[in-house]
């Protein structure tokens, strides 16, 4: 393992597993190795560097003791559609000058829904107004979709992760 200065790691962010190894939270290192020192989370995943020469670099840690976390259900907020959606028009692609489009009109019965709001373009809004996708020729990049956490939309917005974050966090909100 190769030592690094703890000012100067790169990548800071650690995955929190609760003891039944569900992701529930992210976290700094310095949590992390606090966490670890105090004995309340055991190692996971290790970068493969130490720290001041004696703490591995985690990646993810996981509980020692099981927290009841209580359901949250997303809210839906005009915030939360641009995390989903990832701040780009869900018609055309582009990321500039978005609003916020009901797919099935509400002046033709269209909801309040995730399943039914994305993120759009003010030009391809305009284009739609009132009618269907089918009547103006346009189609949805990807299907609107209920985040399942608040953790997953956090994981959507950071550009990068360690890999092994895959096998902790994007198999669990398959499952779920």
């Amino acid at each position: 393992m190769t030592e690094v200065n703890p000012h100067n790691i790169g990548y800071s962010k650690v995955l929190v597993l609760n003891a039944t190894f569900a992701p529930i939270n992210i976290c700094s290192w310095r949590r992390a190795v606090t966490l670890l020192y105090k004995d309340k989370a055991t190692l996971v995943e290790e970068s493969g560097k130490l720290l001041n020469n004696k703490y591995s670099m985690p990646f993810v840690i996981r509980l020692v003791n099981y927290v009841s976390i209580p359901y949250n259900n997303v809210v839906l907020t005009r915030k939360n559609i641009y995390l989903r959606d990832n701040h780009t028009c869900q018609y055309c692609g582009k990321s500039g000058n978005l609003t916020i489009d009901h797919v099935i009109p509400k002046s033709r019965g269209g909801n309040d829904t995730w399943e039914n709001i994305v993120t759009c373009c003010v030009r391809c809004n305009n284009r739609k107004g009132d009618k269907s996708l089918e009547e103006i020729g346009l189609s949805l990049r990807k299907r609107p979709y209920r985040p399942p956490s608040t953790l997953y939309l956090h994981m959507t917005r950071l550009s990068t992760i360690p890999r092994c974050w895959n096998d902790y966090f994007f198999k669990q909100v398959k499952e779920s």
